[in-house]
């Protein structure tokens, strides 16, 4: 348990990620969202509900439908993913970071004593897509 602890500390978001082809870990998703919460208290964290593996459509054993009522039910978006052939990973830390981002302009999620998950400084001005990452560069800054 402690390591569960400081697993969560100072968390501001999080995915709680289930395989679409095995409904036994669907099943566990509010088990998972309530140790999440009870671990983060007294703090807020920002939740995506991650159905992965959608590339194994044919073996789904959880509905998009199913996914979609019990996120909409615990108050967080759902996505469909797949680490294989790379649909929306990156889209998925693009809408957690951006929901992150919105609570903290409304106020929602503000920087507070003894708690690390949001830190104010440095802003950056442009987000890089990995594409843009992973391209080689003309000139070495060595």
């Amino acid at each position: 348990r402690s390591i569960t602890r400081s697993y969560y500390r100072n968390s501001v978001g999080g995915f709680l990620v289930f395989d679409i082809t095995n409904r036994r870990s669907f099943e566990h998703v509010k088990d998972w969202l309530e140790e999440a919460k009870m671990h983060v208290q007294p703090f807020r964290i920002v939740f995506l509900l991650v159905g992965h593996k959608c590339d194994l459509a044919s073996r789904r054993q959880v509905t998009r439908e199913e996914a979609e009522n019990l996120s909409a039910d615990c108050g967080m978006k759902y996505i469909e993913t797949s680490a294989k052939d790379a649909t929306n990973v990156e889209e998925s830390f693009t809408i957690l970071t951006r929901d992150i981002y919105e609570l903290i302009k409304r106020g929602e999620i503000c920087i507070q004593d003894g708690w690390e998950g949001v830190k104010s400084g440095f802003v950056p001005n442009t987000v890089h897509s990995s594409e843009e990452a992973v391209k080689p560069r003309k000139e070495c800054f060595c």
